[in-house]
């Protein structure tokens, strides 16, 4: 038989990645790159799928609308980047989120591309909604 060690210091408990997630590779001001792709301005980085543009300009010229466009891509929870801090939108500009049963977290993007990866590597259907 064999002798195998085990390292008992560490142990991985989820994937790097799951075949077919976006993950947030890297964040600057203006720019995010996705999967490796830059992109710039406001965004929409859904679990799987094509990254979109997000129409949202900055915190100030966001509306109901902006989060209509995020309800379409129908996720379990939505991680809301609200640009270089931390800002909380109206809970009426995402009344419709609420009422579709579809979880928000607002933090500063940074954090928000952070949390992201690692709701979208467990599997989770998140959406990150960034300015």
């Amino acid at each position: 038989m064999r002798n195998l060690e085990f390292d008992h210091t560490h142990m991985k408990f989820q994937p790097d990645s799951l075949a077919g997630t976006n993950a947030i590779s890297r964040r600057e001001p203006g720019a995010v790159w996705v999967n490796g792709q830059r992109h710039e301005g406001s965004l929409l980085v859904p679990w799987r799928g094509n990254v979109q543009a997000w129409p949202a300009a900055d915190f100030e010229s966001l509306q109901a609308q902006h989060f209509e466009q995020v309800l379409a891509l129908r996720p379990e929870l939505v991680i809301f980047g609200s640009g270089a801090r931390l800002r909380f939108a109206s809970p009426a500009l995402y009344r419709r989120l609420i009422e579709a049963r579809i979880g928000l977290e607002t933090m500063d993007s940074a954090a928000a591309c952070r949390t992201y990866n690692v709701l979208a590597a467990e599997g989770r259907s998140v959406v990150a909604a960034l300015l």
